[in-house]
């Protein structure tokens, strides 16, 4: 077969081929959503997709890491922060589209362990001598909400200033909640449904609601969104049914 010959065969065949080959599924709108709904958003995304619609592209990391992201340019639809502090940010830039802005959800602040265990938060309490030789596991109180919610709570209660310099700083809640799954500390300040998604560790101390400002969870349609389902999901987190699935996952729904 000469080589014109084989050349044209092959063409064919390719066109053959792509002609038979099934279409890629569509894709839902593309939200960067806090570590900490994981479990809770996917579900949220699984639910919709059963109502016939495609599933959305989910990016979980850090607050902070995602909102600069979105004030990099990177392409997305919906940001749900576990802060409003990070959203206050993208508001300034007028990353956000005008009248999407909601409150969500809610949170509590836990202390956890592998190892259940007797531990007093506050003046008077037990909680560097708990500690040991050991390091308290936390997202970066620098900049990543779950972190910067723990130093407000160990400073109000008086605990910070034995701890401050033992503090394993992770890049987000969820890698704060592994070091203590790993036993590589034997302490780590985290969600309450953080803690209720994990395996093998136990909450031993509730962090009181007055010792650090609300947590809030605030989501928005960014201002570059393009996708059409974009609004309709958000309407989707917003409803009753929404709400419900992160209800079932420990949250508190505003």
């Amino acid at each position: 077969m000469t080589r014109p010959v084989l050349r044209l065969a092959l063409s064919l065949f390719v066109a053959i081929v792509s002609i038979g080959a099934a279409p890629p599924p569509p894709q839902g709108p593309m939200v960067l959503a806090a570590a900490s709904l994981q479990e809770s958003m996917s579900a949220a995304a699984d639910r919709w997709a059963r109502m016939g619609h495609p599933r959305p592209v989910i990016s979980f990391a850090a607050s902070s890491a995602l909102a600069r992201q979105a004030m990099a340019g990177a392409p997305a639809d919906l940001f749900v922060s576990a802060d409003e502090d990070w959203m206050d940010a993208l508001a300034a830039k007028g990353l956000l589209r005008v009248g999407t802005r909601a409150d969500f959800l809610g949170n509590r602040l836990v202390l956890v362990a592998r190892i259940p265990r007797a531990v007093r938060l506050g003046r008077g309490g037990n909680l560097a001598r708990v500690l040991g030789q050991g390091r308290l596991a936390m997202a970066d109180p620098a900049s990543v909400p779950a972190g910067k919610y723990g130093q407000a709570a160990l400073e109000r209660l008086g605990d910070w200033p034995a701890v401050k310099d033992r503090v394993a700083r992770a890049e987000n809640v969820r890698a704060a909640l592994a070091l203590v799954e790993r036993g590589a500390a034997p302490l780590g300040v985290v969600y309450a449904t953080d803690a209720r998604a994990a395996k093998g560790v136990r909450v031993v101390a509730v962090f009181p609601a007055a010792s650090h400002p609300p947590i809030r969870y605030p989501l928005a349609v960014l201002k570059g969104a393009r996708h059409p389902d974009a609004l309709a999901f958000r309407a989707f987190l917003l409803s009753r049914a929404g709400r419900a699935v992160f209800a079932g996952y420990g949250f508190s729904v505003r």
